[in-house]
């Protein structure tokens, strides 16, 4: 894995935003949105923080999916964790609301 900046890795990933109905947001996102990124299961609290960049005018609905680029804040227990084909979790605090696949490491 190559990281951009000391603190940083960015990655192409697919997100898939849960509906509303399977426990997501009510609303969508747009712009820069900077949820917790959770790659160590449901039960655990060690989280990172990402920013998941849209172009201008796009926004992204509860139950739809988007191709973006995120980059997360880096940290020691993130080593050998990201990688194309990776599945994460995506939280707003403890409750998820959408699920990530890494396509490429940038």
């Amino acid at each position: 894995m190559t990281k951009n900046e000391p603190d940083m890795v960015t990655v192409r990933a697919v997100v898939r935003f849960l509906s509303t109905a399977e426990g997501g947001r009510k609303g969508p996102i747009f712009g820069s949105y900077r949820p917790n990124h959770n790659f160590f299961g449901p039960d655990d609290r060690q989280m990172t923080v990402g920013f998941i960049e849209l172009p201008d005018g796009v926004e992204v609905h509860p139950g739809h999916s988007v191709e973006a680029s995120i980059t997360l804040w880096w940290w020691p227990a993130l080593e050998g964790q990201i990688y194309p084909g990776r599945e994460w979790r995506i939280q707003e605090g403890s409750r998820l609301v959408a699920v990530g696949k890494v396509l490429e490491v940038l």
